[in-house]
């Protein structure tokens, strides 16, 4: 059996998709990219501003699960530059405090809506 799992604190899909499923214990997130959920726009900025609003979308979806980005096993992270890695890389780290998620990054040709990252992950309960 699956549970739709939706939070007004992120975006709302754009498309025939749900922000995160849950079954059997686990949180599938969908991509989240950097739109703020109140303005329904990209945030302002670059890479950093950019990772950090991903994260508190993310925080936010696994909040209404009941969990936190402990929970987090394992991550995808689309650039739209390989160059941002560093920088995305570095706000990435604060949202773990230890027992790193398994990881994914690669470049993509284009990310909806011009963002210049997206990052979807599987939590555990």
């Amino acid at each position: 059996m699956k549970k739709v799992i939706f939070t007004e604190k992120a975006p709302a899909a754009i498309g025939p998709y749900s922000q995160a499923i849950e079954t059997n214990g686990m949180i599938f997130m969908s991509g989240q990219i950097p739109i703020n959920p109140a303005t329904g726009e990209l945030v302002d900025g670059g890479i950093t501003e950019q990772t950090t609003q991903v994260f508190e979308n993310i925080k936010n979806v696994l909040a209404e699960a009941g969990l936190t980005t402990a929970n987090i096993v394992k991550t995808t992270v689309f650039l739209a530059d390989m160059a941002m890695f560093a920088d995305m890389n570095a706000v990435y780290a604060k949202y773990f405090a230890s027992d790193f998620p398994a990881r994914s990054a690669v470049a993509v040709k284009a990310l909806p809506k011009g963002a210049l990252v997206e990052i979807e992950c599987i939590a555990v309960k």
